[in-house]
């Protein structure tokens, strides 16, 4: 018997799903979950970038049977991917089940974000996101200004775009370095929720810019932890903003650990059991 922990990712849909999945999966590493992931360059950062000890790409969340065995328990976080029909063939397919948004909270952060933090390493830096699969981003900065303030790389960015993006930013950070950035950073500028909950955790002072790209996963979480939204046309106007927010930053809602010591506990005694119980399965006459 096994947990595996699904998240649904890709190149135009970026990794804040991955990042929550890897939280859980590091939070429960006694149960040693396998990470399945919508694609496999994503199962490959999360080992390389993450912490992931186990991690595989399945394409999509309906190949979860075919890696598998009946019995097995898992945690998923699709995004709206899996069908009611869907859901109801793994609850009977799965010993236990548990679904991010309504078992688990959206808001999981890796624990790594709240080990306390006293050294600040930029006092502003922007990560955009994950992804810029259709370019926006890169086309927000058309522009022949030089700000002084660094880009964290994204994982889906376009190869080729940094010598691009590096005539409007005076540094260019390689994503290899994300963690320590977000832990590092006083004011992080982004459009991903999760990664402004992680700058939040880490007891900093997150600022929230809707991308005009696509819609933002868990929007609500922003204005629940009361972190300061942008809406802008340009990167000008992006900087401009941020830096009046900057200085006026408001109160901010406290992030708590999500504790995961029951549903641990609940998969640890399920697995015991089954220790005891498989080897009768398996005893031939």
């Amino acid at each position: 018997m096994q947990l595996y922990i699904y998240a649904k990712s890709g190149h135009n849909f970026g990794l804040e799903n991955v990042r929550r999945a890897s939280a859980l999966c590091n939070m429960l590493k006694s149960c040693d979950p396998i990470l399945c992931t919508a694609d496999y360059r994503a199962a490959t950062f999360a080992k390389q970038e993450l912490g992931i000890n186990k991690g595989l790409g399945i394409d999509i969340i309906g190949n979860l049977p075919n890696v598998m065995q009946r019995g097995d328990m898992l945690i998923y976080d699709d995004s709206h991917e899996a069908s009611t029909t869907m859901q109801d063939h793994m609850k009977q397919f799965c010993t236990k089940i548990y679904k991010v948004g309504e078992d688990i909270p959206f808001e999981v952060v890796d624990p790594i974000f709240f080990e306390q933090n006293n050294k600040i390493l930029y006092e502003k830096a922007i990560f955009f996101a994950d992804d810029d699969y259709d370019n926006w981003f890169l086309e927000f900065c058309n522009t022949e200004k030089i700000y002084d303030i660094p880009l964290l790389w994204g994982h889906y960015f376009f190869f080729g775009n940094e010598e691009k993006f590096g005539k409007n930013f005076t540094n260019i950070l390689e994503e290899d370095n994300y963690i320590d950035i977000v832990k590092q950073t006083k004011y992080l500028l982004t459009s991903s929720v999760h990664t402004a909950l992680e700058s939040l955790s880490s007891n900093n002072c997150p600022i929230f810019f809707k991308r005009g790209s696509k819609e933002n996963q868990n929007i609500e979480l922003i204005e629940k932890y009361n972190i300061p939204i942008i809406e802008a046309s340009n990167i000008d106007q992006l900087i401009n903003k941020s830096d009046e927010i900057i200085k006026n930053y408001p109160t901010t809602k406290q992030l708590e650990k999500f504790d995961t010591s029951t549903i641990e506990a609940e998969i640890l005694q399920i697995l015991q059991l089954f220790e005891k119980v498989s080897p009768s399965l398996e005893y031939k006459y």
